[in-house]
């Protein structure tokens, strides 16, 4: 893993990503991207990754709902089902 250097660019912080982990994330000078603190880690993610991960969920989800009716758990309840996995 390379070390960088934070550096100055003009009011705010900045990163320098080494080419080599550029090349291997698929980034392209210009692109846009999310950059947020996680429990004091730094995190970058490319803007469109998320959309499209948002977007990948939503489909799952109204996917579920409409094969929902197509399922049936026999009578029991989820929590029959549950049980009876634990034994």
């Amino acid at each position: 893993m390379p070390e960088v250097k934070i550096g100055r660019w003009g009011k705010s912080l900045a990163v320098r990503v080494p080419l080599d982990v550029a090349k291997a994330a698929g980034l392209t000078e210009g692109e846009r991207v999310d950059i947020e603190a996680r429990g004091g880690e730094i995190v970058i993610l490319r803007s469109e990754a998320r959309r499209r991960a948002r977007e990948d969920a939503l489909a799952a989800v109204a996917e579920i709902i409409a094969d929902r009716g197509k399922f049936s758990l026999g009578g029991l309840s989820v929590r029959e089902l549950r049980d009876e996995g634990r034994r």
